[in-house]
C-alpha cells in the first residue's frame, strides 16, 4: 500500500458517511412531508417528490374556474330612493348580523330623520343562464334600480332590463338588451343535491373587484334566515363579501348549486359563514319570472306550526311530523273546504310534508285555482280533504285577514298542581271575550315551559273554554282517560299556536 492509498481510503470513507447522512436527511424530510401535507415545502434536493405531493394533495380548481368564469358577470345599478338616516345608521355596524350584500354608498351629510332623494350606485354579481342573455341575480341588488348594466368577465358592458323580481326569495331575472350574439352560460344543478362536506366555488364581484373565486365546502343545509318561509338556504364556508350578492356557487362539475345572498357577520365582513339560495328554488322562481314577470303562490288561509313529539302524543300521531293548523282564516279556501284548528296536515298531493315550512312551500307550489289534495289527521283518523288554492295575498291583506274576528274588549283562580293562575278573558282588559287568561306561572311548574303570563287559552283538547271551571273539568276528563298531556290552543303576541301541557296526576 503506497501513500496515495492511505490518502484515498480515509477520504472515501468520509464521503460515504456524508452521503449516508444526506440520504437519511432527505428520507426524513420526505416522511415529514407525507405527514404534514401541504404545509411543508420540500427542499430543492427532491423537486420531483415535492411536485408529486402537491399535485396529489391539492389538485386545484383552475380547470373548473376557466370553464365557468366567463358566464359570471358584475352588476352595476344606478339607484334612486327616498332615504332617511337615523342616529343608529351612522355607527358603521350592520343592525342585523345576517348581512345582505347590498353595496351602495353612504348617505352623505343627511340629517337624522330627514328624508330626501338619494342617488347612488349598487354593485353586485350575477350569471348568464342562457345564450340569449338572461341573467340571474338578487332582488336586493336591483331594488330601486333606475339603470342596470352587466359587465362581463372580458370587460364588456351591456345594458340590461329587469324582467321580474321575487322579494320573498330575493331573486331577480335580467335580460341583456344588446343582441351581441351568444353569451357563455352555466346550468343549474337539478339532479344531485349538494351534500354537507362537498367542495364548492363561489364566484363574484366582492367590493367591485371583479371576477373573484373562493373555495370552501357546504357546511350545512336547510338554514332558515329571518323566518323565510319560501327558502331553505345552503350554508357555505367559501369566503363571500359585499358585492358577491347574486353570484353563483358551483359544484366541482361546474354546475350552479346556489345563488349567494347573505352572510352571517357581526362586523359586516366575511367570517366564513355564507348562505346561498338552492338551485331548485332558483329554477322554480326564474321559470315563473321569465314567463310572467312575477311569482304567484298558492294560498289556503291557515296559520300553522310544527308538530312536536308532545303534540303528536296528544293527538295520537305515531310520529312528530307534518304541520298543525293553529287557526283558519275566515272565508278562506281552507275554511270553505272544512279544515279546522287542531287538524294536522301530513301530506300534499300524496307527498309527505315533514314540518310546517315544508307544507308552506308545498302549498305555494300549487298554482292558484288548482286543487291541493291534503292528507289530514283529525280525531285519531286520517282523511283526505281537497282545497282549491287562491293567490297568496300581500302582507297587509294577510295581516288584515288574520285579525278578523278578534274581539279586543276589556274571580282569578289557581290550578296549584299545574302552577298557573287563570282568569276569564272577559274579566281582563284587552284580552278579548273568548278563553281564559294566564295571569301567573310558577317558574318551576309543569306549565312553565308551555305558558307565560298574558297567554289566552282558547280551547283545551279541542273544547272551547271561558272560565276556570271548564278548564278543571276538561283536565279531569283527560286524566281519567290516562292522558299524559293535553293540547291547548293559545293566543299571544306571536299569534295563535298550540302547546302541549303536561297534566300529571289529579
Amino acid at each position: 500500500m503506497n501513500s496515495s492509498d492511505h490518502d484515498i481510503k480515509p477520504k472515501a470513507g468520509i464521503l460515504a458517511r456524508r452521503r449516508t447522512r444526506l440520504l437519511a436527511a432527505v428520507f426524513g424530510l420526505g416522511v415529514a412531508g407525507a405527514v404534514a401535507g401541504n404545509f411543508v415545502v420540500m427542499p430543492s434536493v427532491t423537486p420531483a417528490f415535492a411536485q408529486t405531493q402537491s399535485q396529489v394533495a391539492q389538485p386545484g380548481f383552475a380547470d373548473i374556474v376557466q370553464k365557468v368564469r366567463p358566464a359570471v358577470v358584475s352588476i352595476k345599478v344606478k339607484t334612486e330612493t327616498n332615504a332617511s338616516v337615523s342616529d343608529d345608521d351612522n355607527d358603521g355596524m350592520p343592525a342585523n348580523p345576517f348581512e345582505f350584500f347590498f353595496n351602495g354608498p353612504g348617505g352623505g351629510n343627511m340629517q337624522p330623520g330627514r328624508p330626501r332623494k338619494q342617488f347612488g350606485m349598487a354593485l353586485g354579481s350575477g350569471f348568464f343562464i342562457s345564450a340569449d342573455g338572461y341573467v340571474v341575480t338578487n332582488n336586493h341588488v336591483v331594488d330601486h334600480a333606475k339603470e342596470v348594466d352587466v359587465v362581463t368577465d372580458g370587460g364588456k358592458t351591456y345594458t340590461a332590463k329587469v324582467i321580474g323580481v321575487d322579494p320573498k326569495t330575493d331573486l331577480a331575472l335580467l335580460k341583456v338588451q344588446d343582441d351581441a350574439g351568444k353569451f357563455p352560460f352555466v346550468e343549474l344543478e337539478m339532479q344531485n343535491e349538494p351534500r354537507v362536506g362537498d367542495w364548492v366555488l363561489a364566484v363574484g364581484n366582492p367590493y367591485g373587484l371583479g371576477g373573484t373565486v373562493t373555495a370552501g365546502i357546504v357546511s350545512a343545509r336547510g338554514r332558515d334566515l329571518n323566518n323565510s318561509t319560501y327558502n331553505d338556504f345552503l350554508q357555505i364556508d367559501a369566503p363571500v363579501n359585499r358585492g358577491n350578492s347574486g353570484g353563483p356557487t358551483f359544484d366541482l362539475s361546474g354546475r350552479v348549486i346556489g345563488v349567494n345572498t347573505a352572510i352571517y357577520s357581526p362586523s359586516g365582513g366575511s367570517i366564513g359563514i355564507g348562505f346561498a339560495i338552492p338551485a331548485e328554488t332558483v329554477s322554480r322562481v326564474v321559470s315563473q319570472l321569465k314567463a310572467d314577470g312575477q311569482v304567484t303562490r298558492g294560498y289556503i288561509g291557515v296559520q300553522i306550526q310544527p308538530v312536536t313529539q308532545d303534540i303528536a302524543d296528544s293527538i295520537g300521531l305515531k310520529k312528530a311530523s307534518g304541520a298543525l293548523i293553529a287557526d283558519v282564516t275566515r272565508n278562506g279556501p281552507a275554511a270553505k273546504a272544512g279544515l279546522q284548528s287542531g287538524d294536522a296536515i301530513t301530506a300534499v298531493n300524496g307527498k309527505e310534508v315533514s314540518d310546517s315550512r315544508e307544507l308552506a312551500r308545498a302549498i305555494a307550489d300549487v298554482k292558484p285555482g288548482e286543487t291541493a289534495d291534503l292528507t289530514v289527521w283529525r280525531d285519531g283518523k286520517e282523511q283526505s280533504i281537497k282545497v282549491e288554492t287562491s293567490k297568496l295575498p300581500g302582507d297587509k291583506q294577510l295581516a288584515d285577514a288574520r285579525s278578523q274576528g278578534d274581539d279586543d274588549t276589556g274571580g282569578k283562580s289557581s290550578l296549584a298542581n299545574l302552577g298557573v293562575e287563570l282568569a276569564p278573558a272577559a274579566a281582563v282588559a284587552g284580552a278579548g271575550k273568548a278563553g281564559v287568561v294566564v295571569t301567573d306561572v310558577d317558574p318551576g311548574s309543569p306549565a312553565a315551559e308551555s305558558l307565560r303570563p298574558g297567554d289566552v287559552i282558547l280551547d283545551i283538547a279541542g273544547k272551547p273554554v271561558s272560565n276556570v271551571r271548564e278548564v278543571r273539568e276538561i283536565l279531569s276528563s283527560a286524566r281519567a282517560d290516562s292522558k299524559r298531556t293535553v293540547l291547548l290552543r293559545v293566543k299571544n303576541n306571536d299569534g295563535l299556536h298550540f302547546v302541549a301541557l303536561p297534566i300529571g296526576k289529579a
